[in-house]
């Protein structure tokens, strides 16, 4: 069989993209006969405004019908595999579509899976138990910090009042200092500005007199 029918191919089948190429690849062949065809359309179209009614111009008329017919015939056949063109193009982008669809799938019952057997291994009372567990630690340590920080022989808190009245003392012991120095009161008559002299120093009990000498007092 295979000799009369010939071996099976095991060319890999052509792809979407594959066949928009091919597509695109005959669209452009057909656009190089468009630009031909116009172009001597553009020559036929010259040459009969030059010229006179008349068998030849008739027959450059007819030859520029042709190319007309075949121009329409080629746009035509464009359109269509222009049409061709768009419609695999959208079953590429669907197919696309699809396929990212179902990596996204996959991708989302792994990571459930995942979720699954990672929370399966998570014991909520086990949790709950450890938890308790460091707020008393946290209590007892809150307790030694206390016990650390007990101060001894510490005086009670002092009142306001208390305060108040202290402040006033030394207020008035402040003011009566200040009255004391005003008036000379408070310091030793010698210490004062008035008794700077060495006439008025104080004598002293154990020293003696000094005399005078006899000689200077007659000179």
């Amino acid at each position: 069989m295979n000799r009369l029918f010939g071996s099976k191919s095991t060319a890999p089948k052509p792809s979407l993209n594959d066949a928009i190429k091919g597509i695109d690849d005959r669209v452009g062949s057909l656009d190089v006969k468009l630009s031909k065809i116009n172009a001597e359309l553009s020559t036929y179209q010259q040459k009969i405004s030059r010229m006179r009614d008349g068998p030849g111009k008739s027959a450059l008329k007819q030859r520029a019908l042709k190319l007309l017919r075949q121009r329409k015939q080629i746009e035509a056949q464009k359109d269509q595999l222009e049409s061709q063109s768009w419609n695999i193009t959208q079953a590429s982008m669907t197919t696309d579509n699809l396929q990212n669809t179902m990596i996204t799938v996959d991708a989302m019952k792994s990571a459930n899976k995942q979720l699954r057997k990672t929370y399966g291994k998570i014991d909520i009372d086990q949790i709950e138990s450890l938890q308790d567990e460091m707020l008393d630690l946290i209590d007892k340590s809150n307790e030694l910090q206390e016990a650390l920080s007990t101060t001894y022989d510490v005086p009670d808190d002092i009142s306001e009042s208390e305060l108040d009245a202290e402040l006033d003392a030394l207020g008035e012991e402040m003011q009566y200092e200040n009255e004391m120095a005003e008036t000379g009161i408070g310091m030793p008559s010698y210490l004062n500005d008035e008794a700077v002299g060495t006439d008025n120093l104080p004598t002293f009990i154990d020293e003696q007199p000094v005399e005078e000498n006899p000689a200077k007092v007659a000179s």
